[in-house]
């Protein structure tokens, strides 16, 4: 459920950006999270790719401004996510095999 709703909110802000695109708004950090957003949603390299949308929502909240509170909410969202790793529903989860930690 995390990993859908923070892939919803890269997408959205991705679209937005491209709707602002003609207004001169900075596309790039915004589009780069929407891919983030669909790998997200696959389930593929989640570790890897939740620490990108990390970094990617902190240089939207550095460079691009708008809502900074969402791209902070979706960067601890991304950042929990590489911890968290994949789901059971997920593309890692069957390449890799669903790992669970015992104590």
């Amino acid at each position: 459920m995390q990993r859908l709703i923070t892939c919803v909110a890269l997408l959205h802000q991705g679209i937005a950006a491209l709707n602002e695109a003609h207004a001169g708004g900075v596309m790039a950090p915004a589009a780069s999270g929407a891919v983030l957003g669909l790998f997200l949603l696959a389930g593929l390299w989640t570790p890897v790719v939740g620490t990108l949308v990390a970094a990617v929502e902190v240089w939207m909240v550095l460079t691009v401004g708008g809502d900074v509170w969402l791209s902070v909410l979706v960067a601890v969202l991304g950042a929990s996510l590489a911890m968290i790793g994949p789901g059971a529903w997920s593309i890692d989860a069957r390449l890799f095999g669903r790992k669970r930690l015992t104590n």
